[in-house]
């Protein structure tokens, strides 16, 4: 399956199930079929973006400054991170956010 958002303020944004899943959990959006996300809520979803991404990294960084101390191999993560991942959509929320314009996917 793949999500679909779309925006009067952007071009639409297809991504992949997983990936987008993943988005909507982060932002606190049901991640069903169909959905949409409010000029209001968008504010407190690019918060929760943030504080998500920070946290991966912040997780990422003390696994391997971990294995480091134990003169272990460092592990290896997901090739692409959800920041890298997160782009896309955080650009789509800062700018319907600023149209005043709302999400919405499956429709």
């Amino acid at each position: 399956m793949l999500y679909k958002f779309k925006s009067k303020a952007t071009g639409d944004l297809i991504m992949l199930e997983p990936n987008g899943r993943r988005v909507l959990e982060i932002i606190g959006k049901d991640a069903g079929p169909k959905g949409i996300i409010l000029p209001e809520d968008m504010p407190g979803a690019l918060q929760a973006l943030d504080a998500a991404i920070q946290r991966e990294e912040a997780e990422q960084k003390a696994a391997v400054d971990e294995a480091k101390a134990k003169g272990q191999v460092a592990p290896r993560f997901e090739a692409v991170s959800l920041r890298q991942r997160a782009v896309p959509f955080v650009d789509m929320l800062k700018r319907a956010s600023a149209a005043g314009k709302e999400i919405v996917w499956g429709v």
